[in-house]
């Protein structure tokens, strides 16, 4: 998973990539009705905030453009079924290969939720205690644990739901012909791995805190078990029996399966370089798969849960897989989160070029999954509200409503130019005719301002401020998405 260079991110900072190509229907054939609800979805993108009298809604193709998204893949579910899968834009803009409901992409920590019905169905076969010691089980190397962990030891379920108290949150990757490492390097941190070793921050079972080295050491556990390589135990025993035959674990992917992958992009509209990363950390990040197939894992999700015959997990094993451990959401390979008090299992992805997110629902069988070969992934949230308005999810789509004073030249005159965060510019403007505000001088957002000092954008989910030093000149940009932050002039 790729480290963001802003913090702002991951409240959707980073906005961005390109597009510019037909869109590629693929859907189950050409019933009007569901042709005009495809379109409503397509026509009814919106942000976080809802602008007083003004238009609030998007058209994907324009948002697209706009955010230079090169290609989108989408799934919907609607009473246990796919209703529709459609692709937009181009899998490769150089080749002009255009997104099918066949094109890969990287799902990156979505990895982990495919991991985690792996997982336990070693546990479902007895061949796996969850609370058990994961040395028990761990042959090829051995977790070095230290003062940190207090005495106590971790266990699989802490692994699966990041409540072991490990480090390293995820991964970066490898370029094509880079050294790969192995499981245990990349553990410890041996050269040629390019991550940090794993190992305790504090004694398991206190919190949950995001480790795609906890997940890694699931992976390990996977196969010291089976004796299989990881990716031949997943497709035999989880994604092949879904149904999930365009799926594979298997890093580098085989020669068949190359001609269906998209290229990554960078937030710059370059193309990664060798296309995409290469991730030994198939439980953390190494899956490719398109929403096509992710929905099917979803659908038999929730049948297993409503007490249907399961294809991998049977319904007892489902139902803890969908429970929170320690924490109120983490569940083991999932987030459960509530909306209209309606509970979805869901789970995001970010690795390099890549950004995915799926929602499912626990009762009336809906869900989407959305899939870009962009590093910016603020469009993903905006396609799932449509569809949530749309499909007439009660309560999952509640943005604020905000009112905008008129903004006029010379009150912006003091807060034009470049504002300092870490390695990141921020550029306040006025060059389209209205304020913006720019990142690294590549992407940007329109801005509204609640008062003469207070501004926001409808695509965020948290407020700005300007700030200013005793003698009334512009210092900072102040804003706080889970801790406080500020953006310096200098």
């Amino acid at each position: 998973m790729q480290s963001m260079r802003l913090p702002l991110a991951a409240t959707a900072f980073l906005f961005f990539c390109s597009c510019n190509a037909p869109e590629q229907q693929k859907t189950a054939g050409n019933d009007k009705a569901l042709q005009d609800t495809i379109k409503m979805v397509e026509d009814n993108l919106s942000g976080n905030v809802l602008i007083e009298d003004s238009v609030n809604t998007w058209n994907i193709e324009k948002r697209m453009a706009e955010m230079k998204v090169h290609g989108l893949s989408i799934a919907v579910i609607h009473d246990y079924k796919v209703a529709w899968t459609k692709g937009y834009g181009f899998a490769d803009t150089a080749a002009k290969t255009p997104v099918t409901d066949q094109t890969l992409f990287q799902a990156a920590s979505i990895s982990k939720s495919l991991n985690g019905v792996g997982i336990l169905k070693l546990a479902q076969d007895k061949k796996l205690d969850l609370l058990a010691d994961i040395n028990n089980y761990l042959t090829t190397w051995k977790f070095p644990y230290d003062t940190a962990s207090h005495g106590k030891k971790i266990s699989t379920l802490n692994l699966l739901s990041h409540t072991g108290g490990l480090t390293v949150h995820g991964f970066g990757g490898y370029e094509p012909g880079d050294s790969i490492p192995t499981i245990p390097q990349i553990l410890d941190g041996k050269k040629p791995a390019n991550s940090p070793a794993v190992r305790s921050m504090y004694e398991p079972g206190l919190k949950s805190e995001y480790s795609g080295g906890g997940i890694t050491i699931s992976q390990l556990i996977l196969q010291d078990i089976t004796k299989q390589a990881y990716d031949t135990y997943m497709q035999e025993n989880v994604l092949d029996p879904m149904g999930m035959t365009s799926s594979t674990y298997r890093q580098p992917v085989a020669k068949d399966k190359e001609k269906y992958l998209a290229t990554g992009y960078r937030d710059n509209g370059e193309a990664i370089k060798g296309k995409y990363h290469i991730y030994p950390e198939q439980a953390a990040a190494g899956l490719w798969t398109n929403p096509a197939d992710l929905a099917k894992y979803i659908i038999e999700t929730q049948l297993s849960l409503q007490g249907k015959p399961g294809k991998v997990l049977n319904t007892e094993m489902t139902k803890l897989r969908l429970t929170p451990y320690i924490d109120s959401n983490a569940a083991l390979g999932v987030f459960i989160v509530t909306k209209g008090g309606e509970k979805y299992f869901s789970h995001g992805g970010s690795n390099e070029g890549f950004r995915s997110q799926y929602y499912g629902s626990f009762e009336g069988g809906n869900g989407v999954v959305v899939m870009v070969n962009s590093d910016d992934g603020g469009i993903l949230e905006e396609v799932v509200a449509s569809v949530a308005k749309v499909y007439g999810w009660k309560g999952f789509y509640t943005p604020k409503t905000r009112k905008a004073i008129a903004v006029t030249d010379s009150m912006m005159k003091p807060y034009l130019g470049d504002y300092y965060l870490h390695d990141d510019t921020l550029t306040i403007s006025m060059s389209t005719g209205r304020p913006r505000l720019v990142i690294n001088h590549s992407f940007g957002y329109d801005l509204y301002f609640a008062t003469a000092e207070d501004f926001f954008a409808r695509e965020l989910n948290f407020d700005l401020k300007f700030e200013k030093d005793a003698k009334g000149q512009v210092t900072d940009i102040y804003f706080k998405t889970g801790r406080e932050q500020r953006a310096k002039r200098k």
